[in-house]
């Protein structure tokens, strides 16, 4: 959090594809505290879970504010298989909400009050690239690690053409 900037310009350092999920939750009605305030300390309590574990997957996070209403976290994924493995693993504890949300989506108890999304991008290498001005490891590179610019190309269009285990002409 309160990372010295590194001087000058990088690039993150990932090999292979870029997963990146988008997750959030956006508050319908404020005084509906009871529904919402819950719904975010789950998303918190599912960060640290994963923290717990790094074998899950989750290379890393970034908590961001949309509005006064909207919350979400971007993350970023060694993998989609290992992104779905927790999604969907009975012993984790996104499993056991989503339960309990659909259970009260059945019995006709959702009353809106807090709206809940999320997007997932699988970015192909090539597909993507970076470039950081003295700043500390941050999003992709923060979850991939950080190299100079140079090591990439000085241009964009260098650092798309990019492909693992080759070096930039």
């Amino acid at each position: 959090m309160f990372a010295k900037p590194v001087r000058g310009r990088t690039t993150a350092d990932v090999e292979g594809d870029a997963v990146v999920l988008l997750i959030g939750m956006r508050i319908n009605h404020f005084w509906a505290v009871h529904q919402w305030l819950p719904v975010q300390l789950s998303m918190l309590r599912m960060l640290r879970e994963l923290k717990r574990d790094p074998d899950r997957g989750l290379l890393g996070h970034v908590l961001l504010t949309a509005s006064p209403r909207t919350y979400y976290v971007v993350q970023y994924w060694e993998s989609r298989e290992k992104l779905y493995a927790y999604a969907t693993s009975p012993d984790m504890f996104h499993h056991r909400v989503w339960a309990i949300i659909n259970r009260k989506e059945r019995a006709g108890k959702v009353r809106g009050h807090v709206g809940l999304w999320h997007e997932t991008y699988v970015a192909p290498e090539g597909a993507y690239e970076s470039i950081y001005f003295d700043m500390p490891a941050f999003g992709l590179a923060g979850a991939h690690g950080q190299m100079p610019l140079a090591a990439r190309g000085r241009y964009a269009r260098d650092r798309f053409a990019h492909r693992s285990g080759q070096a930039v002409k």
